[in-house]
């Protein structure tokens, strides 16, 4: 699939960049390439090939959901300015 100069703009302002228009035909060349291989990728018969979540196989280790930490909010509430309702309290800054 071949990209012309209109094209590349379109795809520019789209994504919301800036580009030299000197550099439209490299910038057209590279995705048509892109987009190439993606049309060679999805020419690829998968038939009977099954998804993968990894492609070794692996398996996630997992810790026990167990609790680690004591609960120090009283603790930490206690030296804090203004506290409300188990709730720090901060200075409006947005008006």
């Amino acid at each position: 699939m071949s990209l012309d100069k209109h094209e590349v703009e379109r795809i520019a302002h789209l994504a919301r960049l800036a580009i030299d228009p000197g550099a439209v035909p490299e910038y057209a060349r590279n995705l048509s390439n892109i987009l190439d291989l993606v049309d060679q990728l999805g020419s690829a018969d998968t038939a009977g090939v099954e998804p993968l979540a990894h492609p070794l196989e692996a398996r996630q280790r997992l810790r026990e959901d167990v609790v680690t930490e004591t609960d120090q909010r009283e603790r930490f509430q206690a030296i804090a300015p203004q506290v409300e309702d188990g709730l720090y309290l901060v200075p409006r800054v947005i008006e």
